[in-house]
């Protein structure tokens, strides 16, 4: 006896080979697949899914749910788009190992405009204790790659300076114990301080460890590097090379305003790929831009840690050099958004530009993101046209693109690719625009992420695969999110299943939360 049998539909397998008609069957968190007669075959329920595809359950490459997610475990805005496992720890800030308590609360105090600073459930210091957080009690997997910021803090501290020969050893120490309870590789972002520190050769050391542990390199780029083109890009290739390790470049697009094309910076990767590197790279179909406010102050603010931070935002002396280097993330204060406001008497500004608030403030911008920002103990965030949409669909349609959201789970205005990213993808990209074929855009949403992040049990439908399986009408999906109205679920995602278990049924949520620490 199945648990459940779903019929009737276009079964896409994940591989990116054409589909076929057949059944699904779920006995316990695994599949069966079944072709042609079913007399004989009996199931506790059985979902009719004729006009529908069923697929394996997508896989988000970049997500920012590893605090959120532990306070809102239904997790609304990602299990509806029909994704069933993500990968937390992206952009060098992960949330484990942290043995020192005040920093890990320093460190969340920092990224808080990015991860959020929700109430947690409980404390963890180890990889290990963090991954037991997530099993059985949020509604997707979890994979977790470990970022380059903490085994940074525990060792060199917050300081911008070079990591000694003794403290390279010490994060070698911490990275390995951290591969051997669960983490899938290391990631960085490198305009995030203190990670953002690290230099390439501190990098390349990191990475030989992580690729001997069979791991991969994920990386937000250092954007100021350089031409502030292709150089940033080269540098992940570099260590790629030199540290013998698969790349995997994340958020992948040509950013408006741009010193180049967006095909140089294809061939750059596609030149990497053809000479023999390893190298993928994941893009979201959207031109939003969205990250923590603080990313627009610059580093040297960040030397010391979170108490000199504060300070240098609230120094006249800084502020006027900081007047002289901040610059918008997008082509003007008018095209950034801010999201995320905690005081009460600041809601007024949520969805404004920072070029309204300051008006409304009487301020000079620059100002106006300082005292905000330290009004609300570095929280907030912001959305800003950050994609050249011109060209946007070739890194989305690559053969070497997997789907990344990046999507910032906080405030009213968060980016609409928070709860649009894949099934805008199946809409447009697939029905509408025929930019890729269905078999390759649910390849890019699964065993393609599933293969870089190391799932062997996930990502395809087979006979003894995890039960991670979402099912949606072709025809129908689509997604209401725009940036001014993003709180808006997908529809024709009708059924999502994780781990054996329905989630999301007729396209509502059942509270379930099957999720695990995939990989594990």
């Amino acid at each position: 006896m199945l648990d459940l049998l779903i019929t009737n539909g276009l079964i896409i397998d994940g591989t990116g080979n054409p589909g076929f008609y057949g059944a699904v069957g779920v006995e316990g968190d695994t599949v069966r697949i079944f072709r042609g007669d079913l007399s004989g075959i009996e199931a506790t329920r059985t979902i009719d899914a004729a006009d529908h595809v069923i697929s394996p359950g997508f896989i988000d490459m970049h997500s920012h749910a590893g605090l959120v997610i532990l306070s809102e475990p239904e997790h609304h805005p990602k299990v509806r788009q029909g994704i069933t496992t993500e990968l937390i720890g992206v952009d060098g800030n992960s949330y484990a190992p942290f043995h020192d308590h005040d920093d890990f609360l320093d460190f969340v105090a920092l990224n808080s405009g990015l991860d959020g600073n929700p109430p947690l459930p409980g404390r963890w210091s180890t990889v290990e204790q963090y991954l037991d957080m997530f099993d059985r009690k949020t509604a997707v997997n979890i994979a977790y790659i470990l970022g380059n910021s903490p085994p940074r803090i525990a060792t060199v501290g917050w300081d911008d300076r070079p990591a000694t020969e003794a403290e390279m050893a010490d994060m070698k120490a911490i990275i390995r114990e951290a591969m051997e309870e669960g983490a899938v590789g290391l990631s960085t972002g490198l305009d995030y301080p203190p990670g953002g520190y690290a230099s390439t050769d501190e990098l390349v050391e990191l990475s030989e460890l992580v690729s001997d542990m069979g791991g991969f390199y994920h990386t937000h780029v250092r954007y100021r590097l350089g031409d502030r083109y292709l150089d940033p890009f080269r540098e992940a290739l570099e260590i790629g090379v030199r540290g013998s390790i698969p790349v995997h470049i994340t958020h992948f697009y040509q950013r408006a305003p741009s010193t180049g094309g967006g095909q140089g910076l294809i061939s750059l990767v596609e030149d990497a790929a053809d000479g023999g590197q390893d190298v993928t790279f994941d893009s979201y179909p959207y031109v939003f831009g969205s990250t923590r406010l603080l990313i627009m102050v610059p580093d040297w603010t960040h030397d010391g840690g979170v108490g000199p931070l504060k300070e240098a935002l609230a120094s006249e002396d800084a502020r006027v050099r900081l007047r002289r280097e901040m610059e918008p993330r997008g082509p003007s204060w008018d095209n950034v958004w801010l999201t995320y406001f905690k005081q009460p008497h600041n809601h007024v500004y949520e969805g404004m530009s920072v070029e309204a608030i300051a008006a409304m403030r009487n301020q000079h911008p620059v100002d106006a993101i300082c005292d905000l920002l330290l009004e609300e103990d570095l929280q907030t965030c912001y959305v800003s046209d950050g994609a050249n949409g011109n060209t946007l669909p070739a890194f989305v349609s690559h053969p070497l693109s997997m789907v990344g959201s990046d999507a910032v789970l906080l405030g009213d205005f968060p980016s609409p690719r928070t709860y649009g990213c894949f099934p805008v993808i199946l809409a447009e990209y697939v029905r509408e625009e025929n930019q890729m074929s269905l078999p390759e855009a649910i390849r890019k949403m699964t065993s393609f992420p599933a293969q870089r992040i190391g799932l062997t049990d996930r990502g395809i439908l087979r006979d003894g695969m995890k039960a991670d399986i979402t099912v949606f009408h072709p025809g129908n999906v689509q997604t209401p999110a725009t940036r001014t109205e993003p709180k808006q679920f997908p529809i024709g995602i009708e059924y999502v299943i994780v781990n054996g278990t329905v989630v999301i049924d007729g396209g509502e949520h059942t509270g379930a939360l099957p999720g695990r620490s995939a990989g594990r």
